[in-house]
């Protein structure tokens, strides 16, 4: 098998003149359109991969492991993310040589190799007897050494080990040529969320005085005379730990918004010591879940990745995170960089085994998304720690697992799928539902919905939206609060309480050229700080959508009703309920309830496209219905034209091969035969054979489908 060279798989040309880029905060949608065009970047095959970890096993596993990953046709392995303590086992006393070894093997047969920095997992020697060091949760309880992320990033001292063992391992390793790509870190606060310790503290008051510049500014940005929260000076500023009742929300979601761009931040600082000695890329294994600046991480990488560990009823989740990152970094593959083989699995739980035939449905739908690299956690079986439960390719006793088989199949639709994907871009999607950090940090600090049912969590509602945009047949992306929207026609922004003028100006220029905006319930409701609006109910979105906020008011467990497009329901949660002004059209109005006769729905013609304002969610057994009437009218009058016909369950990936043709990438995700309706004329790539206007679709297949159209 030929080896591969650093070039094989990246082409990242002129890096050092980028890196100017990454080093000032910038808009990700800024720093997107820079890195694009001065780190082009080329795609040659993709990536099947999986987590290894030679520190735990013996040397003479990794001989017969290399031939079993060939058989396999696994072309990639990642490790070291959890092997600090392998790699310096005392302060300054480092050894690479293990990983040096691997990856000679690696190289010499044709397996790639990203490195992980490993500061997930700080050594004993660096936090013993000193809880200084650690993370402090919001009650006052330090974390302890024994599991990771117990250290506070924060700390001086933590920083400077972190940037060393990065810096030695980078000088050590980064040129070798079985190594593509770094990882930083691993999951960036999966398990601890805001940190309190002093060291935190301390930078939290240096960024509240870079953001307000004086004290003054804050005390009137934050209205510090209610319940004499009024500071004279930044030292008297708390961090909202434990108190009798509650802090001041403007004080708990700067603190959210502090810790995690404090993070980004950590990550992009990770990026500058890898660049004093590799130009190679650089990612992060993220997730909506984890508790970091999402939007301002993506300045330190040079390509998305993602970690999912659904069961195969979760299945729409690998596309919503695929669908995220994919925009993340546009004209750039993104990687699922770890997924379970067979199911997913910690002291505490284990999930349902996959059915047979769904990881390869997985893996398809990954790759005809626009992902390049579709990876497993993990190679081995863990025979000790925390995570005994969960599956891996082989067991602990090196054997074929439950997933050995699955993951066979992954090999042959990787195989089948590559020459189409290779020689075939994806459509830009011309739909797109906006994700905010901003609006995550303040739905964590005021749920605004507490209806039973409803999403209790930001990325839950986001992706609730995203599910009903899918399972409308649209082809569609999720897009960063501060991304362009550039080939869009219809935007969705739900639940983004604050809307900023920076992004009321890129919206009113989408809509300028023809695009329709859908501002979805609580957008608007509240002000940059975590205040209640107090030039108009909606601040600045209300003006230009035309409409009179007469209430804000919660419609959970009234019985209100309203009636939208023609379609009636129940509505619920937290409702705007306006008068329309001259030029402003009502479109729903509340039908029954404190607030009737008010709408709770307009629209506003904007330049060639148009403003819609939906101040209420629906609720009940009629709201499926009232969200598919809201967003098919409104995507029949942007334009949309990539829209499918299919069942639910069924996903169609629309790409253009380099005849300037239409592909369909159809893939069944359900353990049940479904019915699929094609284009006339369309001809099976695989077999060459003309398809009748429908075809049955088995359990978890896919089919590759020339349309014969022009795109």
């Amino acid at each position: 098998m030929p080896s591969f060279s650093r070039r094989d798989i990246f082409s990242l040309a002129t890096k050092g003149a980028a890196l100017g880029a990454f080093m000032a905060p910038v808009s990700q949608s800024a720093l997107a359109a820079s890195s694009a065009s001065q780190l082009p970047y080329k795609i040659n095959q993709l990536i099947h991969g999986v987590a290894y970890y030679p520190e735990l096993w013996p040397d003479a596993d990794v001989d017969a492991d290399i031939a079993e990953m060939h058989s396999l046709g696994i072309n990639l392995v990642r490790m070291a993310e959890f092997a600090w303590s392998t790699m310096e086992t005392t302060p300054g006393n480092y050894d690479f040589s293990l990983f040096k070894n691997v990856m000679d093997k690696m190289h010499a047969a044709g397996i790639a190799v990203v490195l992980c920095t490993p500061t997930a997992t700080p050594p004993a020697w660096l936090t013993h007897n000193h809880p200084e060091r650690c993370h402090k949760n919001a009650d006052g309880t330090v974390m302890s050494h024994g599991a990771r992320q117990h250290a506070s990033y924060e700390h001086p001292a933590v920083r400077k080990a972190c940037f060393s063992i990065i810096r030695r391992m980078s000088h050590e390793l980064g040129r070798h040529p079985a190594l593509i790509g770094w990882q930083l870190d691993n999951e960036m606060k999966a398990h601890v969320a805001e940190d309190f310790s002093d060291a935190a503290i301390a930078n939290w008051r240096k960024w509240l005085k870079q953001r307000f510049g004086s004290i003054d500014k804050l005390n009137e940005a934050w209205g510090t005379h209610i319940w004499s929260q009024h500071y004279n000076n930044f030292e008297q500023v708390p961090a909202p730990v434990t108190t009798p009742f509650l802090h001041n929300a403007s004080l708990i979601t700067a603190y959210k918004l502090f810790c995690r761009e404090s993070v980004a931040d950590f990550m992009l600082a990770q990026r500058n010591v890898i660049r004093e000695f590799s130009d190679l890329p650089i990612t992060h294994n993220d997730n909506p879940a984890f508790n970091i600046h999402h939007e301002r991480s993506m300045q330190a990488l040079d390509f998305a990745s993602y970690d999912a560990y659904p069961t195969a009823e979760q299945w729409s989740t690998l596309v919503f995170r695929s669908d995220l990152y994919r925009a993340a970094i546009p004209g750039r593959p993104f990687w699922l960089m770890e997924t379970s083989v067979a199911h997913n699995g910690w002291l505490g739980n284990h999930q349902p085994i996959h059915p047979e035939g769904f990881l390869a449905a997985e893996a398809s739908l990954i790759y005809a998304l626009g992902g390049e690299g579709f990876c497993y956690w993990l190679w081995r079986q863990q025979r000790t720690g925390a995570e005994l439960p969960h599956s891996a390719v082989k067991s602990a006793w090196n054997a074929p697992s439950i997933g050995y088989n699955e993951v066979k199949k992954v090999s042959e639709a990787k195989q089948q799928l590559e020459p189409t994907l290779l020689n075939s871009t994806l459509i830009t999607p011309e739909v797109a539902v906006t994700y905010s950090d901003h609006a995550r940090a303040m739905l964590e600090t005021e749920s605004l919905d507490k209806r039973s049912g409803f999403p209790a969590r930001y990325r839950g509602i986001i992706e609730m939206w995203h599910k009903q945009v899918l399972d409308s047949g649209l082809h569609r992306e999720a897009r960063f609060e501060g991304a362009s929207l550039d080939g869009l026609k219809l935007l969705i922004t739900p639940a983004m309480p604050y809307v900023s003028e920076a992004f009321l100006i890129r919206a009113q220029d989408f809509m300028q050229r023809g695009g329709i905006w859908i501002a979805g319930p609580v957008t608007g409701t509240r002000g940059k700080e975590h205040t209640v609006p107090v030039e108009a109910g909606l601040g600045l979105l209300e003006k230009m959508a035309g409409v009179s906020t007469q209430y804000v008011l919660p419609l959970t467990g009234t019985d209100a009703k309203g009636e939208l497009l023609g379609v009636e329901s129940e509505l619920s949660g937290w409702c705007a309920a306006v008068k329309a002004k001259a030029g402003t059209n009502v479109v729903g109005t509340i039908t029954k309830g404190r607030a009737k006769g008010l709408a709770f729905a307009t629209e506003r013609p904007i330049g060639k496209g148009k403003l819609v304002l939906l101040g209420a969610h629906p609720h009940g057994d009629n709201s499926v219905a009232m969200l598919n009437r809201l967003i098919g009218h409104y995507a029949q009058q942007a334009g949309v034209t990539m829209r499918f016909d299919v069942p639910e369950g069924v996903v169609v990936v629309p790409r253009k091969n380099t005849q300037g043709k239409l592909l369909w990438i159809v893939l069944n995700m359900l353990n049940e035969t479904k019915t699929v309706s094609l284009p006339n004329g369309a001809t099976d790539m695989l077999s060459g054979k003309t398809l009748a206007g429908t075809t049955e679709l088995d359990p978890y297949a896919r089919l590759i489908v020339n349309t014969n159209q022009e795109v």
